[in-house]
């Protein structure tokens, strides 16, 4: 009895122990195996936690955005002449802090460039809390790097400010021209501000004020909400949670003082990975395709030929005869070549497996353009067991 407590409650390593100190008969032993392998079977073979299927409801983050000026450039900001709200934001700066240009003066400024500054304002932010910005010239500057990010009231939808941002421009990248030449790396219009924002105000959030909470779920999936559900359930207590329809589940909270341990409880939750509908992604424009483990391939056979015409053209000078009073002319010859490769009909396989799917189909020696063509016929012949989504 303690060697079979010992095999369901300890690890492998801990049994093996186990068995060289209680020495226990052929019998104690064989039931402890048996013990280890029904443990086995019941723990989920791919558990995904729910935090990683499913979201809170209201804990999300908010978008910031401002504008403001980036100085300190090493004559690469805006050329003023053709970014006129770069010299209008400065004198204003300069009005605010008393000091007035004089009348009919136009700066023409090298050293500055006008950004917008965007940010995301994390769920649950409290003032003081740092956060780092994005950077993005609007202007013609030619890079930000080594500049410095003026005071930026940072505001939300609604209007309000909620963090300020101030700070040195981190550019990724680097470039240098001369004489006409030019080398680049990366790019040097934008750039982040790591922790260059502080947060001022806070967004309300009553997430925990409640009754219940409800948990979102990432892809809208029936069989989804229903497995995370009866998981809570089984960990918790019955009626603790609830499917409202494929993507939203109801869950009752405890006592408040207790509710947030409960979440944390909740996210990491295994729930048994449901098996995803069959799916084939294919982008048009880069010719890439990709297909889940899911996807199965009835017997078919597929034809498919390619069409070439090819077009060459040789200068051709038409010389006249010494003394006839003609002229030299040059003409073109035309060459047009048509080639089409032979269509042998081909035979693919039924795979019940992807790496037989894609087995099947590199065997037509096609290309990613091609095997998009392959697919929606497939598909439309009915033999490929999958949805087409072309992007």
């Amino acid at each position: 009895m303690i060697l079979l407590a010992i095999a369901a409650a300890r690890p492998l390593r801990t049994v093996l122990g186990a068995v060289r100190v209680l020495r226990p008969t052929p019998r104690q032993l064989l039931a402890a195996v048996v013990l280890l392998a029904l443990a086995a079977a019941l723990r989920p073979a791919q558990a995904e936690r729910v935090k990683d299927l499913a979201t809170v409801q209201g804990v999300r983050a908010n978008q910031l955005v401002g504008y403001s000026l980036v100085v300190g450039l090493d004559g690469t900001g805006d050329q003023t002449t053709q970014a006129p709200f770069t010299t209008q934001s400065l004198a204003t700066m300069l009005q605010n802090l008393g000091i007035a240009l004089p009348p009919g003066v136009n700066p023409q400024l090298r050293n500055t460039a006008a950004v917008m500054v965007t940010a995301q304002l994390p769920a649950f932010a409290q003032p003081g809390q740092p956060i780092d910005v994005t950077v993005s010239s609007i202007g013609n500057a030619r890079s930000l790097r080594g500049g410095t990010l003026l005071m930026t009231p940072m505001k939300g939808a609604d209007g309000n400010v909620y963090a300020i941002a101030q700070g040195n421009v981190v550019v990724g990248g680097a470039g240098a021209s001369a004489a006409g030449s030019k080398v680049q790396i990366n790019h040097l219009s934008a750039g982040r501000v790591p922790g260059g924002a502080t947060v001022e105000r806070t967004v309300p959030n009553a997430v925990l004020a409640g009754d219940v909470l409800h948990l979102e779920l990432k892809t809208t999936d029936f069989t989804a909400a229903t497995q995370v559900a009866e998981a809570i359930n089984r960990r918790i207590g019955e009626s603790t949670a609830q499917p409202i329809d494929a993507r939203v589940i109801r869950v009752k909270l405890p006592p408040l003082d207790k509710r947030v341990a409960f979440v944390s409880i909740l996210e990491n939750i295994d729930v048994a990975s449901a098996t995803p509908p069959a799916k084939v992604i294919v982008n048009a424009r880069t010719g890439s395709v990709v297909m889940n483990q899911t996807v199965t391939l009835a017997p078919s056979a597929v034809a498919h030929g390619n069409l070439s015409v090819s077009i060459s053209t040789t200068p051709v000078v038409s010389q006249p005869s010494p003394f006839s009073q003609g002229s030299t002319v040059a003409t073109e010859k035309a060459d047009i070549t048509i080639k089409q490769d032979g269509a042998a009909l081909m035979m693919l396989e039924a795979g019940a497996k992807l790496s037989d799917v894609v087995k099947a189909l590199n065997s037509l020696g096609a290309t990613a353009q091609d095997l998009i063509a392959i697919l929606q016929a497939l598909k439309a012949a009915g033999s490929l067991k999958a949805e087409l989504e072309i992007i």
